[in-house]
C-alpha cells in the first residue's frame, strides 16, 4: 500500500503562525521549460498547462516574450497563447523583457506580466546588459504602459541572496532595488534566490527588511536542498505567495551554477502536511509532473514525484 492510501502525510498544523492559505505561483510552463536543450513541441505545453490547471494551480506562468535569439525554447510564444484553452479563475501571466515584448504582449491579449530585474550589477550586466540603476530606466515605461492597459505587473528581483560572480548580496541593497519595482508600479515583487544559497536566516532577515509583506512573494532554488527550509521560513514572516515549478524543472540560463527550483509537488506536500490550504489535489499534480517528464525523456527531479508516480 501506498503513502497516499496510508492517509500521508498526516496533517498536523504548526505551532509557528502561518498563512491558513499559500497561493502557488507555477513557474513550471516558462521557467521550468525554457532551460531545456531541446525545443518542446507546443502542443505539448499546451496539454502540460491544461493539467497543471486540472490540478488545481490558479497562477500558471505560460511563457516569456524574451528574444528568441536568446530563449529559443520558448519562441513559440504567440502561437502558444492562441492556442490556449483558459480555464475560468485561472491566471496565465507572461514574462516581459522590454517594450517590444510588452508589445507582443499586449498583441496576444495578456492580461499580466512579469518583469525580471536584478538586484546585483554583475547579473543585470549579463542578463540585461544594463547597469543596476539603468535597468530600471528601462523597465519604467515597460510597467507605466503596462497599467495603462489595465495589466497587473509582477517584478521579480534575482540573486537576492548570492551572486556567483559576486558573492554575498548585502539585504539592504535588495531591499532598496525591490522598493523601487514596487515604487515604479509592480503590485508583487518576487524575491529570486537565483543560484539556492539562501539560509532560512537570510530570508527572515531579508523579509523583515520590506514592512508589507503582503505585496512579496518568494522564489527558491534546491542546488543546496534549503529550498522548503528556506520556504517555511518565508511563510513565518507571512508571506503567502510561493513561486515554485512543477516537477522541479528549470533553472537559469545566464547563470550555470542554478539547479532546478523548488518542485511544486514537494512544497505541496510540505503544506498539506502544515493544514495550509492550496486549492492544489496532489495526486493530479504528480501525475500531470510524471506525464511532462515522460514527454522529456527523463526521470522527474522531484522527491514526491519520483515517489508516488
Amino acid at each position: 500500500m501506498g503513502t497516499r492510501e496510508l492517509g500521508l502525510p498526516e496533517r498536523v498544523p504548526s505551532t509557528g503562525e502561518l498563512p491558513e492559505r499559500v497561493t502557488i505561483w507555477e513557474v513550471g510552463p516558462r521557467d521550468g521549460l525554457q532551460n531545456e536543450k531541446t525545443i518542446v513541441p507546443v502542443e505539448v505545453k499546451l496539454e502540460f498547462l491544461d493539467r497543471l490547471a486540472g490540478a488545481g494551480l490558479t497562477t500558471l506562468e505560460a511563457t516569456s516574450f524574451v528574444h528568441p535569439k536568446w530563449v529559443p525554447q520558448l519562441a513559440d510564444a504567440e502561437q502558444l497563447l492562441a492556442g490556449l484553452d483558459r480555464r475560468a479563475g485561472v491566471r496565465y501571466p507572461v514574462l516581459v523583457p522590454n517594450e517590444k515584448g510588452l508589445d507582443r504582449a499586449l498583441d496576444a491579449g495578456v492580461e499580466h506580466i512579469a518583469i525580471f530585474a536584478s538586484a546585483t550589477e554583475t547579473f543585470a550586466r549579463k542578463n540585461l546588459n544594463s547597469s543596476l540603476d539603468e535597468q530600471f530606466a528601462m523597465f519604467e515605461p515597460v510597467v507605466t504602459r503596462a497599467r495603462e492597459a489595465g495589466l497587473d505587473v509582477r517584478g521579480y528581483l534575482s540573486m537576492c541572496f548570492g551572486d556567483p560572480w559576486e558573492g554575498a548580496v548585502p539585504a539592504k541593497q535588495v531591499a532598496d532595488a525591490g522598493r523601487r519595482l514596487l515604487e515604479m508600479g509592480c503590485s508583487q515583487l518576487s524575491l529570486g534566490d537565483t543560484i539556492g544559497v539562501a539560509t532560512a536566516g537570510q530570508v527572515e532577515n531579508l523579509v523583515g527588511l520590506f514592512g508589507d509583506v503582503g505585496t512579496l512573494a518568494v522564489h527558491f532554488h534546491d542546488t543546496y536542498g534549503q529550498a522548503l527550509a528556506n520556504t517555511l521560513a518565508a511563510l513565518r514572516c507571512g508571506v503567502s505567495t510561493v513561486d515554485s515549478s512543477a516537477g522541479g524543472l528549470g533553472g537559469c540560463p545566464y547563470a550555470e551554477s542554478a539547479t532546478g527550483n523548488l518542485a511544486t509537488e514537494d512544497l505541496v506536500w510540505m503544506l498539506d502536511g502544515l493544514g495550509v490550504a492550496t486549492g492544489v489535489d496532489l495526486d493530479t499534480l504528480v501525475a500531470a509532473s510524471a506525464w511532462m517528464a515522460g514527454q522529456l525523456g527523463r526521470p522527474s527531479p522531484s522527491r514526491v514525484v519520483a515517489a508516488l508516480s
